[in-house]
């Protein structure tokens, strides 16, 4: 019991010894999903293997969508064996690295398994930010034409500094009626209509 115990901690991805040893992350993502990505990234930082590591875990994502996966993987009655078991299968057709195949079973061990989108969207959001992207999300009520999403990216260059770009996610929501959200880095712009209406509404009753 013991020396299975030993060997299990000598696994973890976020003892305090491990930690010490680890390669500093490019951001700092906070919660269980942040120990495990930043073991991950450390670990392939080391190996030089961050870009491969993150194509790999885009395969896991696929993985883990699978409905037949998910519904082993996802479900808290299905043994923790059985669950590694699944997904070793699953990963050996993909020829994972080692270091994808063990956050896998570490994940396994310590009942993780229904985390690992959250670790992969934490991976991910190291990885953008050790390429120095900044993420930015714009919501409009309707589509944006090329000339107005151009105008927009040249507007945004402003937000950030001279080595980083731009990673820009647009989405519709025909809720705000009219303008936009913008949402980039730690800032937040609400320009929306339904916006503007509801405070000027606001304004009225207090008047």
């Amino acid at each position: 019991m013991a020396a299975l115990m030993l060997g299990q901690q000598a696994r973890q991805f976020s003892t305090s010894v491990i930690r010490q040893k680890l390669v500093k992350a490019p951001i700092t993502v906070y919660g269980v999903e942040g120990r495990y990505a930043t073991a991950l990234f450390s670990a392939a930082s080391k190996q030089n293997i961050l870009d491969q590591v993150e194509q790999e875990l885009g395969k896991v994502s696929s993985l883990i969508k699978d409905p037949k996966v998910s519904s082993i993987v996802m479900n808290p009655h299905v043994k923790r064996s059985f669950k590694q078991k699944t997904f070793q299968d699953g990963l050996a057709k993909s020829k994972v690295s080692p270091i994808t195949f063990n956050l896998i079973n570490v994940l396994a061990d310590n009942g993780r398994l229904t985390i690992t989108a959250d670790v992969i969207t934490a991976y991910g959001k190291m990885m953008s930010a050790h390429r120095g992207e900044v993420s930015c999300t714009v919501t409009t009520a309707q589509p944006l034409d090329a000339a107005s999403l151009a105008d927009l990216k040249v507007a945004l260059k402003g937000f950030i500094q001279k080595h980083e770009s731009i990673k820009l996610e647009t989405k519709l929501d025909s809720t705000i009626l009219g303008g936009m959200i913008v949402s980039i880095g730690d800032k937040y712009v609400d320009m929306s209509t339904k916006t503007k209406i509801l405070k000027l509404t606001k304004l009225i009753k207090e008047t």
